[in-house]
């Protein structure tokens, strides 16, 4: 089992910090947990991979005139990597994850942030694991058409609202559909084959914007979407509350996302209910591949055992390294693997769905190379991640994996953070 250790300056738990270059306090702390695992996790995804292919940002120029701005008014946008030979009209998008803001007063701080404007959006980005331009790092994808859409509105690009006294766009279906727009414009319109990928945030967006996705092509273009480490659940905290469904409200409301949700979901829910996949994805007519760490870092720290729902910080050593985990914490956990299981059990019947979930603590494995395809990336079963989203993709095989629980994959990539 490799594990991937993280030294912030203070763990996590109350932030009153700076780490690795951002802010954090305790009222912050599901949008900036993000950040830091998202920051973190791109950084040794760059490392780990040899001599990375480096993509410039490409600003949406019309976007503005229909109203698809970042939170903060800028313009949105993307990175693109044209396809080349056999890949030259297939195109793979992938959404940017990062979190949500759920107050204005959340949403008023992402605006100072990269993930709220594009006047902080990096200039260029290393493309590693599923974007890669390398056969041997990205065995079935390399030669595609690749775009990271960058993402600055904080509702997985389904809001579409606004806050004129606090000037706050949440604009982030508009964002949506002029990215769309614009890379039709730039040849995907002509595309033998697409799919829609993402993770974290951004994965969560995959499968809210999948079968939209798929109405863009014709019926001959071969359409099908990828979420990484998008399964967040509606699962009971360590206190018995519900941090993330509490928080997931916020958003919905503040942003305007139920207009925007599954019909066949809100006809039968209430709209934060239809935020959550579970509530979703067995009702999704494309076909998709959900891959899922079972012990999802970000869950745990950030949902289960949230600061509000472990005020005394019992669960502090637990977050920061499985192995300190007591039986009882374990129990917990498993409990939550079970579930997780349990919500995919309908998707999982469909021989047109694929399924990877292994039994590590871990978020978002298609964008870092050491999980995504190397010679000790993890597997189940024997098939590295990048096989068996390939396998599926293009009907190889059925893939419906699933590990068995903790500890037995000794080929997971945790995530372990050490003050």
């Amino acid at each position: 089992m490799r594990n991937w250790v993280l030294i912030l300056a203070i763990g996590f738990g109350v932030f009153g910090n700076w780490v690795c270059g951002y802010e954090f306090n305790e009222a912050e702390f599901h949008f900036n947990t993000t950040e830091v695992l998202s920051f973190l996790e791109e950084s040794s995804a760059a490392a780990a991979a040899s001599n990375p292919l480096i993509v410039g940002l490409t600003l949406i120029p019309g976007a503005a005139a229909t109203g698809a701005v970042c939170l903060d008014g800028t313009l949105p946008g993307y990175h693109l990597h044209r396809g080349f030979e056999s890949g030259a009209n297939s195109w793979l998008i992938q959404l940017e994850g990062g979190g949500w803001c759920n107050t204005i007063r959340s949403c008023v701080y992402r605006k100072t942030t990269r993930r709220g404007s594009s006047n902080f959006f990096e200039k260029q980005l290393a493309f590693t694991g599923i974007l890669s331009n390398k056969a041997e790092e990205n065995p079935d994808f390399f030669n595609w058409n690749r775009v990271k859409v960058r993402y600055c509105d904080g509702a997985s690009f389904a809001g579409d609202a606004e806050d004129k006294a606090n000037n706050l766009q949440f604009r982030g279906q508009k964002i949506w559909l002029a990215a769309m727009e614009d890379l039709m414009s730039k040849g995907m319109r002509n595309a033998d084959q697409a799919l829609l990928s993402g993770c974290s945030a951004g994965g969560l967006a995959s499968i809210l914007h999948c079968d939209e996705f798929h109405s863009l092509f014709p019926r001959s273009t071969k359409v099908k979407c990828l979420a990484d480490a998008g399964m967040f659940m509606d699962a009971t905290d360590v206190s018995g509350g519900h941090t993330l469904r509490n928080m997931y409200e916020g958003v919905v409301t503040l942003q305007g996302v139920a207009k925007n949700l599954s019909p066949t979901c809100t006809s039968q829910n209430n709209p934060t209910s239809c935020f959550f996949p579970q509530n979703i994805v067995s009702h999704i007519k494309t076909p998709m591949f959900i891959l899922n760490a079972a012990y999802d870092s970000w869950q745990v720290i950030s949902s289960l055992s949230a600061p509000s729902a472990d005020p005394h910080g019992a669960w502090k050593a637990c977050q920061k390294n499985p192995g300190n985990c007591s039986p009882a914490q374990m129990n917990f956990l498993q409990e939550f693997r079970n579930q997780m299981l349990g919500a995919l059990k309908g998707f999982s019947m469909s021989k047109e769905n694929g399924l990877f979930i292994n039994s590590c603590f871990a978020h978002c494995q298609t964008e870092r190379q050491d999980t995504w395809f190397a010679d000790d990336s993890p597997v189940i079963n024997n098939k590295a991640i990048a096989l068996a989203v390939g396998d599926w993709f293009f009907d190889r095989s059925s893939v419906k994996e699933t590990d068995c629980p903790y500890p037995c994959d000794k080929s997971c990539h945790n995530l372990l953070f050490r003050s």
